[in-house]
């Protein structure tokens, strides 16, 4: 922040103009005494990435005191890391992935947001997740890219924003300071160890994303749904579809009416969605009789998810009844069992619009600027993770995760099962 304001592009590229030409010297002053026997820093971020047990013994070992502890402090203490990266990508594919994982030496995984630019200009983040569930993120992105392209609409095409700030009044900001790091061979092996392990894990994960835009939210509305039901159901029949089984399936809602209230989970998978799935399937069943049970089922789901909002989900509370048990240090076969079923089908629905700022958007701008929302990876090894965003009225998008070693899970089959399914419950309700 500057006199109250936040800083533009244009303000921070004359900022980048003054680094340019003076040099921190005093920075550097004050670390030449600092003796070397490794590389300069690269790679320390791959620490985070593995065994969260692995990361905090690196800690005690390479991070207690001196400048690496001083460097580290610093990473924490920042509201976020920002990467600014050579790379660029033809498909969306390969874009999302790089968000998601990096290379194993470029995210700081444990930091609450790292904000990623690519050399072509596309943007994302890549967050940890127990400060916070995907709303506030999204809040936090949808404020960021609306808020700028506001500001280019009024400063380049409408013309009628204030002035650039200039080069004296940068003057009073803090320059850069580069971050040193200590790393001597043995710190450096630990660093490689910590990069291959990443490498593997990331080399595991098939991410495949579905842009879908032959019809949105609109017409499930019209056809009298709740789009997250109707949403919903489509995922049991694309993956029934996949896998020829039903699986437990786990769908996040928020508790944001509670104070400090996060989640619920929605059980998606009920009775009335398998029925709905297997008329789907059957070649006997008739239009009506699969409307029908596709109506009872959305209004099942619509149920599960207003008792989930209130308070009168089922998991959180076996959670709670897990957590006394072990502090009391009771065994019960009921909660061991109810607890150890795999949600081999993990879904979100991530939401586009949480502020009114697209609305000062003119033109095409306000549809062509559109983020395809995020991802998660599978919460079972066997299993997928589905996130997906309604965008207006028109479009959703799908992101779908699973580990490319399980041999009964493939993002891009199951991507092919989920088109076809979005294809024919609209064709089923079409007339």
């Amino acid at each position: 922040y500057k006199t109250n304001r936040i800083q533009s592009y244009s303000d921070l590229s004359v900022l980048n103009e003054l680094r340019r030409h003076d040099d921190d010297t005093s920075s550097r002053a004050r670390h030449s005494s600092v003796t070397r026997t490794g590389y300069n820093g690269p790679g320390v971020a791959a620490f985070t990435a593995g065994p969260r047990s692995n990361w905090a013994e690196a800690r005690e070992l390479y991070f207690a005191e001196g400048v690496n502890r001083e460097s580290l402090v610093c990473i924490e203490k920042a509201a976020f890391l920002l990467f600014l990266q050579d790379d660029a990508y033809a498909t969306i594919n390969e874009r999302a992935k790089s968000m998601f994982c990096g290379d194993g030496y470029n995210r700081w995984f444990d930091k609450s947001v790292n904000l990623v630019v690519m050399k072509d200009g596309y943007i994302g983040l890549n967050c940890e997740h127990s400060w916070a569930d995907a709303p506030a993120v999204a809040h936090l992105w949808e404020f960021a890219l609306l808020s700028e392209l506001i500001d280019y609409q009024n400063r380049v095409i409408k013309k009628d924003s204030e002035p650039v700030a200039d080069i004296a009044d940068l003057k009073n900001l803090p320059p850069p300071k580069r971050l040193l790091w200590e790393i001597d061979d043995e710190m450096r092996t630990a660093i490689n160890q910590a990069g291959t392990v990443a490498e593997q894990l990331i080399s595991d994960v098939g991410l495949d994303i579905l842009e879908h835009y032959d019809y949105g939210t609109s017409f499930m509305k019209k056809s009298g749904f709740s789009p997250d039901a109707y949403i919903q159901m489509v995922l049991q029949l694309a993956y029934y579809r996949n896998r020829q089984q039903f699986d437990l399936t786990y769908e996040s809602s928020m508790t944001r009416l509670f104070r400090l209230g996060r989640t619920e989970t929605v059980r998606s998978l009920t009775e009335e969605s398998k029925a709905f799935v297997l008329a789907m399937e059957s070649p006997t069943a008739s239009k009506e009789e699969k409307t029908k049970l596709l109506r009872e089922a959305a209004e099942k789901h619509v149920e599960y998810s207003k008792m989930a909002m209130v308070g009168q989900g089922i998991d959180r509370h076996l959670f709670a009844l897990y957590v006394v048990s072990r502090g009391m240090d009771v065994d019960s076969e009921f909660l061991n069992e109810a607890l150890s079923i795999p949600w081999r089908l993990s879904t979100s629905q991530q939401p586009q619009q949480q502020t009114l700022l697209r609305d000062n958007l003119q033109g095409n701008m306000k549809n062509i600027f559109i983020s395809p929302g995020g991802g998660f990876g599978p919460v079972a090894d066997d299993g997928y993770g589905v996130s997906y965003m309604i965008v207006g009225g028109d479009s959703v998008f799908f992101h779908i995760s699973s580990k490319i070693c399980c041999p009964d899970t493939s993002s891009e089959k199951f991507k092919v099962c989920l088109m076809s399914a979005l294809r024919d419950v609209h064709d089923l309700l079409a007339n």
